[in-house]
């Protein structure tokens, strides 16, 4: 399909409403979601944006009025609520929507009313354009199962220490999946970005979709960062932990020296950057301040009260010095952190999994490992 800047449909070929979700996914195609704000925030897909046909209010309306009254007066009430300006500018983005996305579908939660409306809406302004057969909740389900073919393949975990870079070095391997990256965290206590974490319906969609891209055969080994049950404020499928548990591991072995000159350009560099990018030279020095502040809080239980209060005193001091131009004194908190914390954390955790260890040694010779 093409459209010309009338609008109108220039190919006698239209494209057909597609099941294909495989093939949607594995080549991003974008998405144009119709379902209520309060729909989409609650689990929408990777490439997807959200023009509604109903607001929440409107939605709600509805629901009642088809509660009440049946489906024909709901129907009646939605067409009343969205007409005259409302109809024009909402028709108006999903114009241009199909207009600049002309390889893409519309969908609402079944592929029922909603977008079925919407496809005929366009379609009487000269635009024809596909949707999503089953929807949202077809499309979902479909996603659902590919995590459990997840499961299936013979896994590698990656572990090691805080600050050895077992997240960059994934990009390294061809065969490997970023849970970290689909959680939208990095599953520490400073783990969190500017942005929100992706809910946990948003979790899934997003490792099922990575998944799908990569394209892998079932035997294929998959290579995964260790990670416990949760990553920030979500969890992992269960199927998937419980293959992860029972899967060989490689250990990245790397000084301490190493792991903080990477947690400090992870934690303070890139993150001050971020913040400020995000909210401004000033509030964003501000935010940034609170967030290395929530993380220290995060830990004090384990840190022990007066440790807490001392490594607290250093990252405010810390904080003050950068203000000033000097960043390396957060090196004098983050250094025992890392020493005194994650590091007999993280090897009591790996002493449980001893016996599945089948390599150790730096970020070169664990790749070369695992490409051999």
């Amino acid at each position: 399909m093409s459209i010309n800047t009338s609008g109108k449909v220039t190919s006698a070929t239209e494209r057909a409403d597609s099941a294909d979700f495989r093939t949607i996914i594995r080549n991003k195609i974008p998405l144009m979601d119709v379902r209520a704000p309060i729909e989409f925030g609650k689990g929408a897909f990777d490439l997807s944006i959200n023009y509604p046909l109903m607001n929440n209010d409107e939605r709600a309306e509805v629901g009642i009025c088809y509660k009440q009254n049946g489906q024909e007066a709901a129907i009646k009430l939605g067409n009343a609520l969205v007409s005259g300006q409302s109809k024009a500018s909402r028709l108006a983005q999903w114009k241009t929507f199909a207009r600049e996305n002309p390889q893409g579908y519309l969908y609402c939660f079944r592929g029922g009313l909603r977008s079925q409306t919407v496809q005929r809406w366009l379609k009487e302004s000269g635009i024809n354009y596909p949707l999503i057969t089953g929807g949202y909740k077809a499309l979902r389900q479909f996603l659902l199962n590919e995590l459990e073919q997840l499961a299936l393949h013979p896994l590698t975990i990656l572990a090691g220490n805080t600050g050895s870079g077992k997240t960059p070095f994934l990009t390294h391997c061809v065969n490997s999946l970023d849970l970290e990256g689909a959680a939208g965290h990095r599953g520490s206590s400073f783990g969190g970005f500017v942005t929100p974490q992706a809910n946990q319906l948003n979790f899934e969609n997003k490792l099922a979709e990575q998944y799908i891209r990569g394209n892998f055969s079932l035997d294929q080994r998959l290579v995964l960062e260790d990670e416990g049950r949760l990553i920030g404020s979500v969890h992992l499928p269960e199927s998937l932990r419980n293959a992860m548990t029972l899967a060989p591991v490689v250990v990245i072995e790397e000084s301490l020296d190493y792991r903080l000159e990477h947690i400090y350009q992870e934690y303070i560099i890139k993150m001050t950057a971020q913040y400020q990018a995000a909210y401004g030279v000033e509030r964003g020095f501000i935010a940034f301040g609170e967030y290395l502040e929530q993380g220290l809080f995060k830990v004090r239980k384990r840190l022990g009260t007066e440790r807490y209060g001392q490594l607290k005193t250093i990252q405010s001091a810390a904080l003050t010095q950068q203000q000033n131009g000097e960043q390396k004194y957060h090196l004098d908190w983050l250094k025992p952190l890392l020493s005194e914390y994650y590091d007999p954390m993280y090897q009591y955790q790996l002493g449980l999994k001893s016996d599945r260890v089948i390599f150790r040694g730096n970020n070169s010779e664990c790749l070369a490992f695992l490409r051999d």
